[in-house]
């Protein structure tokens, strides 16, 4: 692991945000971090970014301004225009003048905000508003891209063009660390490292997560779960149930099933609370 967090413990007076969470961040490569409100994500990402300071563990990163990130709320200047917000950061990157027009032309070009260069920052479209504060961070090609719910709250066109960016990012070589509440872009990424109250579910590639799945998930009938849960470890999908058996015997009439990504989400968490 060249950059990332090993073992990373953050507290906030009593509560601890973290707790002997591993991420890796290598170049080349995309982490995606999953979880929901209240999961440690931005916690996670602030200590990579130097942010905020662990208890415990290591932190590995590369200077800061070889680092871009985006934080939640985008961090545009509204009352800039598009190309008013690219010439600020490139004035803070200390970006040559030689490099600094054709680097702020090829940005525009690959958010597709060419034609949007002169409109304030803060009459963009939600999605227009996120593929800029990308774009804003990839300025100075850094060698760590940390990216806080980029597609959080975007149309689905905006997130598959923020995805085009950020796999963009990862092939010209640089690492990136991506937090986000959708499931399914787990599947997208090299290293998947699922969160919930600050600890570590499951982590790994997706295909070694899905792999390590314990005992058997299996589909029932609509009809078998009308009045409520069918069985004690189930969950809706769609307008059938999934069932999970720890011991892998499925109860009758439960037709087995291969797991999806979001099937092992559900069995990490209800994994998680039968050991607690």
């Amino acid at each position: 692991m060249r950059w990332g967090l090993e073992d990373v413990r953050v507290s906030f007076g009593r509560r601890v945000a973290l707790d002997a969470v591993t991420v890796p961040a290598d170049p080349s490569r995309v982490t995606v971090v999953v979880g929901g409100d209240g999961a440690g994500k931005s916690t996670c990402l602030k200590a990579l970014v130097g942010l905020v300071r662990p208890d415990a563990g290591t932190v590995r990163r590369p200077a800061k301004e070889r680092i871009g990130y985006v934080p939640a709320t985008a961090g545009l200047y509204a009352d800039l225009t598009v190309q008013e917000n690219l010439g600020f950061s490139a004035e803070a990157y200390r970006l040559p003048a030689g490099i600094r027009g054709p680097r702020e032309d090829e940005i525009l070009e690959r958010t597709g905000l060419s034609g949007a260069r002169h409109r304030l920052a803060g009459q963009l479209s939600g999605g227009m508003q996120r593929k800029l504060a990308v774009g804003l961070a990839l300025l100075h090609s850094p060698e760590l891209l940390v990216l806080d719910e980029p597609t959080t709250g975007v149309d689905p066109v905006s997130r598959a063009e923020l995805w085009r960016l950020i796999s963009g990012a990862a092939a010209q070589g640089t690492a990136v660390a991506v937090a986000t509440t959708y499931v399914n872009e787990a599947a997208r990424a090299a290293s998947v490292v699922l969160l919930e109250a600050g600890k570590v579910l499951a982590s790994g590639s997706p295909d070694s997560i899905l792999r390590g799945v314990p005992g058997a998930v299996g589909s029932a009938s609509p009809g078998k779960g009308a009045a409520g849960r069918p069985f004690a470890l189930s969950w809706r999908r769609g307008v059938s149930w999934r069932v999970w058996a720890p011991g892998g015997e499925l109860p009758a009439g439960v037709q087995p099933v291969s797991p999806d990504f979001d099937d092992a989400v559900v069995v990490a968490e209800l994994a998680s609370e039968g050991r607690r």
